[in-house]
């Protein structure tokens, strides 16, 4: 039997896209009869449960762990498959509600292993998806709960036919990849859309919404749109969540749910929770039986670590997994509207895949100190490259080498009324976690053997149209 560092090892040495630069979103790199092949060696096992099918530029990982918290406090037996991982590849999969042991990742990839060798050609989230899948097969579970990898069309989970497919704020982000208009990119996100299954979507910007609505019409499926046929309505917030009401178009004054409860902060958090709400009822119009008592239950209930999570209150110490422009500025109106400090001390790492010099455009102005650093990421920004960029901006900062370091220093300069944020990436953000852990002698979070994922990996090929 496989150890877990080797099963790691055996998945992380195909082609892996997270961790090199992506190609163009095409057929040629990103196939889904690829995956569709490899599954059917393992015997179709997503076709043994029902499924629901969560894309989205933002929201999308929220959205999806509500959903299955509301499906679990429903009574059904649950998986979650979502991406990337904080802390722990084992986060990826889970089964009513608990992350894969290690045991079961190395039995799955043991029992891979014909099959890769058969496939060189599979990437490292095709084969995390059938693992998923086949395990969530094997568990007996009743309901899938699945968060595209990277756009929607192209995406490995695209070989599903759920009960209802979820579409969250779409903004621009992997634009190399998957277009530089809010319209080419929501015709990819609109791929999970299938034929007669309904689609439910947040509000988005008009040409997003234009081009969701027309995929929608093509393949005849019934729409549900979040601030058209479903609306929310805060009540009141604190440190601990928020409050709010959830009503369908023209029950504003006798709303369907009149106070629900998340324990996350942000008004975009209550536009993925109505999201959530709408698709447990669009769930329920086929026959899911979800009562109104465990969409309040599953939302009081629901986890999402990393997101606007408050780690401490004197000084505040916040980590945010904002990561483009648009979840930059979302995450300063939840800090300006949730939280009162005197000084904002930012510290700042990010991948290099996305756009560093836009979201410091954005984070700089409300900034009174600024702290850059690096994940241990291999397409992390390097700090002198991040340094470049706040000094034509007007900006001067500290370098710390890791992050670890860079929230030391921030919190030894931090009086008790100021804030500290870190944010970037998912990645910064999973690194000042465990730090935070280890500087407060707390038990130490699930985690991974060190260098499991820098196996090197060949670039992709350049293929001839």
């Amino acid at each position: 039997m496989l150890t877990y560092e080797q099963a790691l090892r055996v998945i992380f040495s195909r082609t892996n896209y997270e961790h090199q630069d992506r190609p163009p979103y095409a057929e040629r790199f990103w196939r889904l009869d690829r995956m569709r092949e490899v599954l059917q060696q393992l015997g179709n096992p997503q076709d043994s449960f029902r499924s629901v099918h969560i894309a989205g530029t933002k929201g999308k990982g929220s959205t999806t762990a509500m959903i299955e918290a509301i499906l679990r406090a429903a009574g059904y037996r649950t998986g979650m498959y979502t991406s990337p991982h904080l802390h722990t590849f084992r986060e990826r999969i889970r089964v009513a509600g608990q992350i894969i042991p290690e045991q079961d990742v190395c039995a799955l990839v043991e029992r891979l292993q014909p099959v890769l060798q058969t496939r060189p050609d599979v990437t490292v989230f095709e084969i995390i998806t059938a693992m998923a899948m086949w395990y969530f097969a094997e568990q007996a579970i009743d309901i899938g709960v699945f968060e595209v990898g990277l756009g929607g069309r192209l995406d490995a989970t695209n070989v599903l036919r759920p009960l209802v497919s979820v579409i969250t704020s779409i903004s621009l982000d992997h634009t190399k990849v998957l277009g530089d208009t809010v319209e080419a990119i929501a015709r990819e996100k609109g791929g999970i859309i299938k034929l007669g299954v309904p689609v439910v979507t947040a509000p988005q910007q008009p040409g997003a919404m234009q081009t969701l609505e027309e995929i929608a019409k093509q393949q005849g499926s019934p729409a549900t749109v979040v601030g058209r046929d479903w609306f929310w309505s805060r009540l009141r917030a604190d440190l601990s969540g928020q409050r709010f009401a959830v009503y369908r178009a023209g029950h504003e004054t006798t709303p369907e749910y009149p106070d629900l409860h998340i324990p996350l902060l942000g008004a975009h958090q209550l536009e993925n929770a109505c999201t959530a709400v709408a698709a447990a009822e669009t769930l329920r119009s086929q026959g899911v039986n979800i009562t109104p008592e465990a969409v309040a239950l599953g939302l009081a209930r629901v986890e999402w670590a990393g997101r606007l999570e408050i780690l401490a209150e004197r000084p505040l110490v916040v980590v945010d997994g904002a990561h483009n422009p648009y979840s930059a500025q979302r995450l300063l109106e939840a800090l300006r509207e949730h939280l009162q400090y005197r000084r904002l001390l930012l510290v700042f790492g990010a991948s290099a895949t996305h756009t560093p010099q836009d979201q410091l455009a954005v984070l700089l102005p409300a900034t009174n100190r600024l702290y850059l650093t690096r994940s241990q990421h291999a397409k992390a920004t390097p700090i002198p490259f991040l340094h470049a960029m706040a000094i034509e901006q007007g900006h001067e900062a500290v370098e710390a080498e890791t992050v670890r370091k860079a929230l030391q220093l921030a919190l030894e300069e931090a009086h008790p009324d100021d804030l500290i944020v870190v944010t970037g990436s998912l990645f910064v953000v999973a690194e000042a976690r465990e730090a935070w852990y280890g500087l407060n002698g707390l038990p130490p979070l699930p985690s991974d053997p060190p260098g499991v994922y820098d196996v090197p990996v060949p670039a992709p090929k350049t293929i001839s149209p």
